[in-house]
């Protein structure tokens, strides 16, 4: 992966979450790659929400809560400010989740890169099971430790690279300030398992490059949602596969019945 020698990263420009598309130039070189990110995000949501209209409660902070409700689930998304949506709302900090009752939703969603702004992950991943259901269901994304590896690299933060290996828990300063966690696949694993989730699947975002994305879009752009379906239909099991493959990891859970 190819970062700038200044500035934000290529592959993301804030921290822990994708670039929103209307805000792209451009001339942004991986603008086709994040128009594909896009619509693979969309898809694995659309796959992954619950038939049936159920209580969901979303802590990502993008468009994965207004998908749900448009799909026809009852949606609570914790906020920093209030914005534009027709489900209801909570201003708050999505790793603190006292105003749930225990077992109160049915599915949680923490996309975007959440979970890697949230430091403590384990307290917050801890309360997101507390208010499943039995049965319930969570959807997460996290950045890799592809992506920390090399946004450390970037910045010649060699120090930092080379406690990586003995780390339990990394750690990643951005251009900006901002801090991120990154993860390796076994590192998610134990932590959905910790708190008493068992893991249905892991997965990078994608698995497509952005360079390929990047290339069949420039040569015919109609070509979107067929590059959406080799994606999505490309089989992939996380404990044989290359670990360095994709910036974000993807992982659904579901909480075992008493």
């Amino acid at each position: 992966m190819s970062l700038p020698k200044t500035g934000a990263p290529a592959l993301l420009p804030q921290p822990g979450r994708p670039p929103d598309l209307d805000r792209l130039e451009d001339d942004d070189p991986l603008a086709g790659y994040w128009t594909f990110y896009r619509a693979v995000a969309t898809a694995q949501l659309a796959r992954w929400l619950p038939r049936r209209s159920s209580m969901i409660l979303d802590l990502s902070g993008g468009s994965s809560a207004q998908q749900a409700a448009a799909a026809g689930h009852h949606v609570v998304e914790v906020v920093e400010s209030p914005r534009t949506g027709d489900h209801q709302q909570i201003v708050g900090d999505p790793s603190r989740l006292e105003f749930l009752i225990d077992g109160s939703m049915d599915a949680v969603i923490a996309e975007d890169g959440v979970l890697s702004r949230c430091l403590a992950t384990e307290e917050t991943v801890e309360e997101i099971s507390r208010v499943l259901r039995p049965g319930g269901r969570v959807l997460l994304c996290v950045d890799s430790l592809t992506l920390g590896l090399a946004v450390l690299a970037e910045q010649n933060l060699w120090p930092h690279l080379s406690d990586v290996p003995k780390a339990e828990v990394v750690l990643v300063p951005w251009p900006d300030g901002t801090i991120t966690r990154c993860f390796w696949q076994a590192q998610v694993r134990e932590l959905l398992h910790d708190v008493g989730l068992e893991i249905e699947w892991i997965r990078p975002r994608t698995v497509v490059s952005p360079s390929t994305a990047d290339h069949v879009l420039a040569k015919d752009p109609k070509a979107l949602s067929r590059l959406v379906r080799t994606e999505l239909q490309t089989p992939y099991d996380c404990r044989v596969e290359d670990e360095s493959l994709g910036i974000h990891l993807l992982a659904s859970a579901i909480k075992k019945p008493f």
